[in-house]
């Protein structure tokens, strides 16, 4: 297997584990509230969380398929700013990245 081939049977396992979480934070966010009024409250404050949470996944998500365009356009591997091969480490720890450590600290 290529590095390439195993970025993306990575990248495709982690979109999978991602949208997953996503459903599962909007099938709780579907859950009707207890008519208890405090009982309410405490689930509206958990409702807030996990709205933060599915917006920090949604980002996540749209950061993964990114990175599996790029595979499929051949451009994996390079930062999309400036162009320059990004380190196999950094790809390594972070299979969606798009820029170069340099690139990456201006940001």
């Amino acid at each position: 297997m290529t590095d390439t081939q195993a970025a993306k049977a990575r990248l495709t396992a982690q979109l999978a584990d991602l949208e997953g979480r996503l459903q599962r934070i909007e099938a709780d966010l579907d859950e009707p509230h207890d008519p208890d009024s405090s009982e309410r409250a405490v689930q509206m404050e958990d409702d807030d969380s996990l709205e933060g949470q599915a917006q920090i996944i949604a980002r996540e998500i749209a950061s993964t398929s990114r990175a599996l365009d790029r595979i499929a356009a051949g451009d994996y591997g390079f930062c999309v700013q400036c162009g320059e091969a990004i380190s196999e480490g950094r790809l390594e720890a972070r299979p969606e990245a798009a820029l170069c450590i340099s690139c990456a600290k201006k940001v």
